[in-house]
């Protein structure tokens, strides 16, 4: 599908000229990454660019893909000078007729996401120890960031959410389910029959990892953005820890065979136990409870890219990259169904 059928030019002309008039004018739009979840596009015109983020085409789950809910929650870190950096939002337009669907839109960040490959300028071994350092600290930033005193105290619900995450995935899985994923079902299980009891609420990001953080590009390595908050909502904070453990690779780790950061196994990253300690001197980790929610967050993302990967078989997603989703879910399960074991080495 074209970026003109994904985000109408002339919809978005007359949107930006009565709501972001610095915008205004002629413009092109260059899709960004390979859009597994979200679909995001570099707005350019004359001296100006802009970051448009829709969801995707097709019939899509109740509350899934939810750009409403990532601006809101920038909007309000960003606002409050909140310690979490986050690209500057710009606009929200709920209207599905202006292009199609609704957006918003966000400044861009002068950056790199580090994804398959280390660039250059910050290859170092002291860079790759600083970002592994800057990832977990700015997670333990925002988990002490007061949801209430930033405007967020009903963007969820701050208690129950485990038993909701597994209800919720259950129900998409149901939705997402065409063929046999036996680890899927025995991890569903598992965490249905073990949710630990939750005892404190923060904003969760809901999809943190390295790769959905930009670093500023010079040497030393600093994180300069958070991005990619479409899963974000109130709830258990090891929610998050679990999911960045999940997918952080250690040395002779197999590559996820996705789209996804491989390059924490190369010298200088920190290993999956490290992120944890450091992580635990700020912050409490049950040591009985950790393996929950590693395998709660491959489970999750197990359904998630299961759906796109229909999706992708009925014609609907569009990427060609969806195709390794064939055996891509399988390994994102059995993953899933390794933490749930204990057998990552945390």
């Amino acid at each position: 599908m074209s970026n003109e059928e994904l985000v109408d030019p002339a919809g978005l002309e007359k949107y930006l000229a009565a709501n972001a008039p610095e915008y205004s004018g002629p413009f092109d739009v260059d899709r960004l990454g390979e859009g597994q979840s979200c679909l995001t596009f570099l707005v350019r015109g004359d001296g100006w660019q802009v970051v448009l983020r829709r969801p995707p085409r097709g019939e899509l789950p109740p509350s899934a893909f939810d750009v409403t809910r990532e601006y809101r929650v920038m909007r309000a870190l960003h606002d409050h000078g909140a310690p979490v950096p986050v690209p500057r939002p710009v606009a929200l337009c709920e209207d599905k007729d202006v292009i199609g669907a609704n957006f918003y839109l966000m400044e861009t960040v002068d950056g790199v996401v580090v994804r398959t490959e280390l660039p250059d300028a910050l290859s170092s071994l002291d860079d790759r120890r600083r970002m592994s350092e800057q990832l977990v600290d700015t997670l333990i930033a925002l988990q002490g960031v007061d949801y209430k005193a930033v405007g967020l105290e009903s963007f969820g619900k701050p208690d129950g959410y485990l038993e909701r995450q597994t209800r919720r995935m259950k129900q998409l899985w149901e939705l997402a389910r065409f063929r046999d994923q036996p680890d899927i079902e025995q991890v569903g299980a598992w965490l249905e029959s073990n949710i630990p009891s939750q005892t404190e609420a923060v904003i969760v990001h809901g999809d943190y990892k390295l790769d959905n953080v930009i670093f500023a590009p010079a040497s030393p390595a600093r994180l300069a953005a958070v991005v990619d908050w479409e899963m974000s909502t109130l709830g258990d904070p090891l929610a998050d820890l679990g999911w960045m453990l999940y997918f952080w690779r250690n040395r002779g780790d197999d590559t996820f065979g996705l789209a996804v950061a491989s390059v924490m196994d190369l010298d200088g990253f920190y290993t999956r136990h490290d992120l944890l300690e450091r992580y635990a001197s700020a912050r409490p980790v049950p040591d009985d409870r950790i393996n929950f929610y590693v395998a709660l967050a491959g489970w999750k993302i197990a359904i998630i890219m299961e759906g796109s990967y229909r999706r992708f078989l009925g014609g609907i997603a569009d990427h060609p990259a969806f195709a390794r989703l064939e055996e891509g879910v399988p390994w994102l399960a059995y993953r899933a169904a390794q933490g749930m074991r204990g057998e990552l080495g945390i």
